[in-house]
């Protein structure tokens, strides 16, 4: 029987998907928006989607001990269902910071990105990992 991975170890990993998700994510931001022409909000959920899918993969084969009780496809819903809610975070992070109070784009990007993640690695924990 596998050794559940430590905490820690989790966190690392965690970090090294999150880092790697985020630079996909923060570079399709920038060449939609800057490239393309597309609005920054658009963008993000674009980027975001395309994270998000690397995200799963690597989460779910790597970050968190997910063989439970659950088939891979309630896996998969489970996650989407809570991507779906760091997108909303995420979009409504970015629109308060660029709209509300006219902060750059690509720097109101870390500001939401710091915030789900946090978000992700909880949730993520609690709903996906065996218990």
């Amino acid at each position: 029987m596998a050794q559940r991975r430590s905490l820690l170890q989790q966190l690392i990993r965690f970090g090294i998907v999150g880092g790697s998700a985020f630079a996909i994510d923060y570079g399709i931001l920038f060449l939609l928006t800057e490239v393309t022409g597309l609005n920054y909000l658009v963008s993000g959920a674009i980027s975001f989607a395309v994270s998000v899918i690397f995200n799963y993969i690597m989460s779910i084969k790597w970050v968190f001990d997910v063989a439970g009780e659950r088939s891979q496809t309630q896996d998969l819903a489970v996650f989407l269902i809570l991507s779906v809610i760091g997108l909303g975070i995420n979009q409504l992070v970015m629109w308060v910071a660029v709209d509300q109070f006219h902060i750059y784009y690509m720097v109101s990007k870390l500001g939401a990105t710091g915030i789900v993640m946090v978000y992700n690695f909880v949730t993520r924990k609690i709903f996906l990992e065996k218990t």
